[in-house]
């Protein structure tokens, strides 16, 4: 396996996470997440947002609405819903569960 394949496999498992995360502050449109995604460097494209947004949406974690947009055609808003707050919350504290764990493991503090 390369290292970028290595890395794209670890990005796809924590990208829905972040898209997530990014919604808890503030509704957005697609353009919106993809470049804040790529400003972290989690470089992503349109085909591979859209599939994730439509499976969080169809569990019911976010919701849209569509708004007229200044420029060009109405944009479709992502928000949370109140599930889609609680999964995070239980993403936030599994994130961090996992972070401690592989720290001790690396470190060989596995007490």
């Amino acid at each position: 396996m390369t290292d970028d394949n290595m890395k794209a496999q670890m990005r796809k498992g924590i990208l829905e996470y972040c898209i997530l995360s990014i919604l808890s502050r503030g509704d957005s449109y697609t353009p919106q997440i993809i470049a804040e995604l790529k400003q972290a460097e989690m470089i992503v494209v349109e085909g591979t947002l859209y599939p994730i947004l439509t499976r969080q949406k169809n569990a019911g974690l976010l919701t849209y609405r569509w708004e007229e947009s200044p420029q060009g055609p109405p944009r479709k808003y992502y928000s949370l819903t109140d599930k889609g707050r609680e999964h995070l919350a239980t993403l936030d504290k599994v994130w961090d569960e996992l972070v401690e764990q592989t720290r001790r493991i690396r470190h060989g503090k596995t007490e």
